[in-house]
């Protein structure tokens, strides 16, 4: 199998130990070379060319991929409810005017149209029930239609929450239900607006369902437009479901997306898409615990106290404090789903573990990410280099036939795998399973 990793043996005394080496920049102390400051900065779309009949992402030896659900409308982000339907969010960017304005706006939407993200929204989630002998969902009906680019879910006893890209809204559910069509209630509103350049907006419950917590991504690369169009932003946000008061939680994440809670420790983890134009290498996305009242540097400074001399205002008082993320990712992989292994589907040295969706790099040569990759926990940290578990998203000519998004676990214990430009749900389960 394929993987990010190598292996070294070290001779200690009369004993060999095996040490694990990390490609360069991934691990908890990832190598990270200087900036790099190009006058014109590094564009390498890969262009799309969608799976043809009988294609299909790679696996792990011991492991099938089967398409669990085709044809959908740019599904982005996944979400298993506790009877084991599952619910997909078929959306894209709402409008937003503003970043488009400019050269760079223009060669932004250009790129895009490129990878094949420039699609109007559905605007709907959509639910998948049941499993045929074929590894796909038996039925298929829309849940919920007339949203505002819907991203993330979750479900809190009776109350199903969307997170739409500029609110929080709340819906009734009822079990066994194959729609909704009551009107939503606003609970919160999100930053958004004509500047909305980090638009999809994710949500989670605490375990205990007492708050809900929302990632909410900049409005920049780094704060160019302006501290002033960041409030509230590079965030994740807390909210309390009785009082309906909100608080900042942690800051200075440049585009945190998926969030999912550790098994053991039961603490926040999230993964985050940094900063660009320093370089093929740099900064490396991370996955991280989230403290609350922490600071993750963005914008002023990079995985901790690497200060961004390109930010017009220093701040090297939020420098000081800026906390380093636990585990990098890899430079421009575009790491967006997270959710940790608690089936019991998959060998024991998946359990507790991390699997991580990897949307993939337009700005880096040569490319990385479009992949889907595990890193395994041990104690409630992170205690290995990461693992491929679904690869095959670049054809060998380096066109995309797909980009891995939001990742999560049906209640069969097989791994689900929204494809936005493929237009697929992929399952991956041991084989005969």
């Amino acid at each position: 199998m394929k993987t990010t990793l190598a292996f070294s043996v070290l001779l200690a005394g009369s004993g060999a130990v095996l040490a694990q080496q990390y490609a360069t920049g991934f691990g908890p102390n990832p190598k990270l070379p200087e900036p790099q400051k190009n006058l014109i900065p590094t564009v390498n779309v890969a262009s799309t060319d969608v799976w043809k009949d009988g294609e299909k992402p790679v696996a792990p030896p011991g492991f099938t991929v089967t398409a669990y659900a085709r044809d959908l409308d740019h599904p982005r982000w996944l979400y298993v409810l506790p009877n084991g339907d599952v619910l997909v969010a078929e959306t894209n960017a709402p409008p937003k005017p503003d970043d488009s304005k400019g050269v760079k706006g223009a060669i932004m939407k250009h790129m895009q149209k490129k990878a094949g993200a420039v699609t109007e929204s559905a605007n709907r989630i959509t639910l998948l029930q049941g499993l045929d002998a074929n590894g796909a969902a038996k039925t298929r009906s829309v849940f919920l239609k007339n949203l505002s680019s819907p991203f993330g879910m979750v479900l809190v006893d009776k109350d199903f929450y969307v997170a739409n890209s500029d609110a929080v809204v709340r819906f009734p559910y009822e079990e066994g239900k194959t729609s909704i069509t009551a009107t939503g209630v606003k609970v919160m509103s999100l930053p958004a607006g004509p500047l909305n350049h980090h638009w999809t907006k994710n949500i989670t419950a605490s375990p205990d369902g007492k708050f809900l917590y929302m990632t909410v991504g900049s409005n920049s690369n780094v704060a160019e437009n302006g501290i002033d169009k960041e409030e509230g932003r590079a965030a994740i946000w807390q909210l309390d479901r009785a009082s309906g008061k909100s608080r900042l939680f942690a800051t200075g994440l440049r585009n945190p997306n998926g969030m999912a809670w550790e098994p053991k420790t039961k603490t926040l983890w999230t993964v985050v898409n940094e900063r660009d134009e320093l370089g093929n290498d740099l900064v490396p996305d991370y996955l991280t615990s989230v403290k609350d009242g922490a600071f993750y540097g963005w914008p002023y400074s990079w995985f901790g106290q690497h200060v961004d001399e390109r930010v017009k205002e220093q701040r090297p008082d939020l420098v000081s404090k800026a906390v380093v993320p636990d585990y990098a990712l890899g430079a421009h992989t575009a790491s967006l789903g997270l959710e940790f292994y608690t089936g019991k589907l998959f060998p024991a040295s998946y359990q507790g573990g991390a699997f991580i969706g990897q949307h993939g790099s337009w700005n880096r040569k040569p490319y990385s990410g479009y992949k889907v990759v595990f890193v395994p926990f041990a104690d409630g940290k992170p205690s290995g280099p990461p693992q491929d578990i679904l690869t095959g998203f670049l054809s060998k000519d380096e066109k995309a036939k797909g980009r891995p998004v939001g990742v999560a676990v049906a209640r069969d214990g097989a791994l689900l795998v929204a494809d936005d430009v493929g237009n697929v749900i992929w399952r991956v389960a041991p084989t005969g399973r």
